[in-house]
């Protein structure tokens, strides 16, 4: 495909996506009715749907309308191409330019130039101060693809071999120990023989870190009570914990047995927890807004309306979770959020209101950590 084929398949999907359909069911049916798609060309169209997406009040300014086209004309103009280059209507390139294409003169309200939307401001402001705009700036681009490596399988050093070996070049990252940053050829990753033999997992840094600052996890039996597709109850079971795990849509779990299997660890799904933990984990539903670099619609889907309703979610699953928590045993708190109200407004009422709950060490991440942005905290039930 040319590059303004990928420009014009790209738009068609935006606007599918636009209506309402989910951007990665969007994009593989495309491929799927589009066989002649090279993956280059797929992961082309991907990136500019994307990088849309991220961008997308800043993106509509620039290309002068709201919808797929005006999105990707936006995406053009801020990459300093003249898109009557590539708006010209042959072969499968997008339609000329006509006057309905032209940019909007205005300057960019804060806002529109930060992507973000404009109730959002006031609530980010109040959790992050004066890193709001920087990490905002962020938050349009791409997000670094981490790895986690499996001691269980590999050191460090030998993963990070076994990758460049396959043509995968790597770094550390000092967020945690077993994180390294993909630095070229994000996309071989699945098929690398590193990855399909277990040594390494697909897990972002900050997510690693969570883990990392848990004491005591050899031997521990711990409960991962909102496991989803397993990325925690893996890397504590790495770590020698004895680990069940648990979530409320138990769809989400199918693959964990498969992904301990490749690991080399021991996995116990429930769909009903039992039981006593030393440890409970519950990474809860959240907005998403520490990984609005990956997900980027949640941006856009998240309304005052949807945030009430998460954080009644979030703690309702604290007081379930908590109920699974032996004597002198520990709950970690997790969100991949960067707003207080769906983190210390959670958890500093529930210490203060719960009998035998007292609140321990928090974490406070963000992308200018390098990762994504992640909370957690530690509640110690007493014994």
């Amino acid at each position: 495909m040319t590059p303004a084929a990928r420009l014009q398949a790209a738009i068609e999907i935006l606007d599918e996506v636009l209506a309402g359909k989910p951007a990665e069911q969007t994009l593989t049916n495309w491929a799927r009715a589009n066989r002649f798609a090279g993956s280059k060309d797929r992961a082309a169209i991907r990136d500019h749907v994307f990088d849309c997406l991220r961008c997308k009040r800043s993106f509509a300014h620039l290309g002068g309308r709201t919808d797929g086209r005006g999105l990707v004309l936006g995406l053009v103009r801020d990459a300093g191409t003249d898109p009557a280059t590539l708006f010209t209507g042959q072969g499968y390139a997008p339609p000329p330019l006509t006057a309905a294409d032209m940019p909007n003169t205005d300057p960019m309200p804060r806002g529109v130039a930060l992507d973000c939307p404009d109730w959002l401001l006031p609530e980010l402001e109040t959790s992050l101060g004066p890193a709001t705009d920087d990490l905002l700036r962020i938050m349009r681009h791409r997000a670094p693809v981490f790895l986690r490596v499996n001691l269980l399988r590999a050191t460090v050093a030998q993963a990070v071999e076994r990758l460049a070996q396959e043509g995968i070049e790597t770094r550390p990252t000092p967020l945690a120990a077993t994180a390294l940053q993909v630095v070229t050829n994000a996309r071989r990753v699945r098929q690398s023989r590193a990855f399909t033999e277990g040594l390494v997992e697909l897990q972002d840094a900050a997510s690693q870190a969570v883990i990392a600052a848990l004491p005591d996890l050899d031997g521990a039996h711990v409960l991962d009570y909102c496991a989803g597709g397993g990325g925690k109850a893996l890397a504590m079971a790495a770590e020698g914990a004895n680990v069940t795990a648990h979530d409320a849509d138990p769809a989400r779990m199918r693959d964990i047995p498969e992904r301990a299997k490749r690991a080399g660890v021991k996995i116990t799904v429930q769909t009903q927890p039992m039981g006593l933990f030393d440890l409970v984990v519950t990474d809860v539903p959240c907005s998403g807004s520490g990984a609005w670099r990956r997900a980027p619609h949640g941006k856009w889907a998240l309304t005052p309306e949807r945030m009430t309703h998460l954080t009644s979610l979030q703690s309702a699953i604290l007081r379930q979770a908590w109920q699974h928590v032996r004597p002198g045993g520990r709950l970690v708190y997790a969100t991949c959020s960067l707003l207080d109200a769906e983190n210390t407004a959670i958890t500093t009422p529930f210490a203060a209101e719960t009998t035998a709950a007292t609140l321990g060490a928090a974490q406070h991440l963000t992308p200018l950590d390098g990762g994504d942005g992640f909370f957690s905290a530690i509640i110690h039930k007493a014994s």
